[in-house]
């Protein structure tokens, strides 16, 4: 196993240290669960044992029962009963800063892109709290993510936290690889946690691609690593998100997927003896799911605007992980399979999605605009199937006969090539357009945050209930 750079030094230093050092024996072995006797370990602390072959392998504690510590394996090696473990003392650890700008790592920062170690970037505690409510900066500016569906009609701010909820293969990685190539944000973040090893190469060269790639740093746990390696990817990718928070940059967290964060966890928790809950996940899950997405979101200086994927199960929405997703979120973007089947990509069901700061974030013109799309988008669903059948007599109702004259050109507006990224001024400006709306008295919201206008007719939008 290869070391991560942060950690080697202190890990080398442990294990040839003439002061006493703890160590165990390891009794059990349950699949990637490792039960050691004698040795006390701290949750979240590393500690090293030798597979058959004396190659160290690195495990993490994830609990202990009845004077037994509890470990969860981070490497695909095996270990065997009586071998010796050694505690480390340390804690798994992320690289930060501008040194790891362009760069893709592993859970425990170790390269995977044939680079050089991150021995000179700054390294941080994976596991960390989030910033207390009352240091937190408001959210007062948008950020642009070159979606036009999502920047004209679903707008985000600078430090807000949603969910992209779909099934499989409707296009939640090609979303993800245009928001980052058309963010606003001074650096991306992006996590990706139970993917297939191909996909993770098809993302980073595809739909990522160089410009976006040296903006960002990737963290990457793929389905065959072991789960506390993919919760530890969780955890990683978001530490290295803080730092540049905490250097007063803007931040856009890319993380794909929290369900399959979700399913790591579970397996961990029922290994370490929790009883199954909802749907067979344990309780830790429902605690620690809602701490992670909590570390995002603005700080004292600068701000992550996360966005999280939740794998639908047959696109069912009611899955207790899309559950808790929704109740902690502000806000959420459905990927409709429907839409997908008929060839509009981004598949975004704009009357199913809901960004619930965009009332604060956008001019009073941006805002009617938008309101404006989508009563025209609810009045054509109500009367499509008197539409299709011929039913539909043309007069009978204004607002569906305006929808009808202008579903083309909203479907234009809403349909985006996945290589193509649209300004956010531009997208405004088509809204508007599209809308009928003067933009004479058009601010900008990217660069203000809004202006009086858009605090005067704040009234006027229904704040979305949680």
């Amino acid at each position: 196993m290869n070391l991560p750079a942060g950690v080697h030094s202190m890990l080398e230093a442990a294990a040839t240290a003439d002061v006493y050092r703890r160590t165990g024996t390891i009794v059990r072995i349950t699949g990637e669960t490792v039960t050691a006797r004698g040795i006390n370990l701290r949750p979240g602390e590393l500690a090293i044992a030798e597979d058959p072959s004396g190659r160290p392998i690195a495990l993490q504690a994830t609990g202990s029962h009845g004077g037994e510590a509890i470990l969860s394996s981070l490497d695909r090696g095996t270990v065997t009963a009586g071998a010796r473990i050694l505690a480390t003392g340390v804690l798994a650890s992320a690289p930060t800063g501008p040194s790891a700008l362009g760069r893709v790592i592993d859970a425990l920062g170790r390269p995977l892109d044939g680079g050089f170690d991150l021995d000179a970037a700054r390294w941080a505690p994976s596991a960390a709290e989030p910033p207390e409510p009352l240091t937190r900066r408001p959210i007062v500016g948008a950020v642009a993510t070159g979606v036009r569906a999502i920047d004209g009609l679903l707008t985000l701010g600078r430090g807000q936290r949603v969910g992209v909820f779909a099934g499989s293969g409707v296009g939640k990685s090609t979303l993800l690889g245009m928001m980052a190539r058309g963010t606003s944000a001074d650096v991306n973040v992006i996590a990706l946690v139970g993917e297939r090893g191909r996909e993770v190469r098809d993302f980073i060269e595809r739909d990522l691609g160089p410009d976006a790639l040296r903006k960002s740093v990737v963290v990457t746990a793929t389905g065959d690593t072991p789960a506390a390696m993919r919760v530890t990817a969780a955890n990683a990718a978001t530490a290295i998100a803080e730092g540049f928070r905490d250097d007063g940059r803007d931040v856009l967290l890319l993380f794909d997927s929290l369900t399959r964060v979700a399913i790591a966890q579970r397996v961990i928790g029922l290994a370490a003896g929790e009883p199954p809950a909802m749907r067979g996940y344990p309780p830790s899950v429902f605690s620690r799911l809602p701490h992670l997405m909590e570390r995002s979101g603005p700080g004292a200086t600068g701000s992550i605007t996360a966005v999280y994927t939740i794998l639908v199960d047959g696109d069912d929405m009611e899955d207790p992980i899309a559950d808790l997703a929704r109740a902690t979120l502000d806000g959420h973007i459905v990927l409709d399979r429907a839409l997908a089947n008929s060839g509009q990509y981004p598949p975004i069901n704009v009357l199913t999605s809901v960004s619930r700061l965009m009332p604060r974030l956008v001019d009073g013109l941006h805002g009617q605009a938008a309101r404006h799309i989508r009563s025209l988008l609810a009045a054509y669903n109500e009367a499509r199937d008197l539409v299709n059948i011929g039913a539909y007599v043309s007069g009978s109702d204004p607002a569906v006969d305006e929808a009808l004259h202008l579903m083309p050109a909203i479907r234009a507006f809403l349909q985006q090539d996945a290589v193509g990224i649209a300004p956010f001024e531009d997208t405004v400006a088509a809204l508007l357009d599209l809308a009928g709306i003067d933009a004479v008295q058009m601010g900008d919201p990217v660069a203000t945050g809004g202006t009086a206008e858009a605090e005067a007719v704040e009234g006027e939008f229904a704040e979305v209930p949680a």
